[in-house]
């Protein structure tokens, strides 16, 4: 057994997915320090969902659905954000987004559509399930806090994104 650990954990893809994990950890964790310093609000680039974008290209499923699980409770234990209704809120948005991802990449065979249909999907669930959240007084903030504009920017970012790194993985 200890011969085969520390096999595992010398393969190439073990290492890149603890790089992957502890670069998206890091960031998370940066991430209120760097909007005061740069003064500009870097939550509107949707940080988690960044990272899980990469983990969704570029290492497992398995691992996807842990960042998912584990960036928003990690934020919140950190730097005391989101509130805890609204980090369970985004933690069953980013794990939809996961499984939604993975569903539509099987069924139709276009990472980067897979990708912002995902994103379109887990969106929607969560500005419906955060509007009955708001209604039911478990949150108190308004329905919108990123601007749209700003996150159908970040969608197709995300796209280019998978299908700039599909059309380099081919090579």
């Amino acid at each position: 057994m200890n011969n085969t650990l520390s096999i595992n954990l010398k393969s190439k893809e073990t290492i890149k997915t603890l790089i992957f994990n502890v670069t998206a950890f890091l960031f998370i964790f940066f991430v209120p320090a760097i909007s005061h310093l740069i003064m500009l609000p870097v939550y509107y680039i949707e940080p988690m969902r960044i990272m899980l974008i990469l983990m969704l290209l570029h290492t497992t499923k398995t691992n996807a659905y842990i960042i998912a699980l584990a960036l928003p409770a990690f934020s919140f234990i950190f730097s005391g954000h989101p509130v805890p209704p609204k980090m369970l809120l985004i933690t069953a948005e980013l794990v939809l987004n996961v499984f939604l991802f993975f569903l539509l990449a099987n069924k139709i065979k276009s990472v980067p559509a897979a990708v912002i249909l995902s994103v379109i999907g887990s969106k929607l669930f969560y500005y419906i399930v955060k509007l009955l959240l708001i209604n039911t007084l478990i949150l108190t903030t308004g329905l919108v806090g990123i601007p749209i504009y700003m996150q159908i920017i970040m969608a197709f970012v995300f796209t280019g994104y998978a299908f700039t790194a599909m059309k380099m993985k081919k090579q």
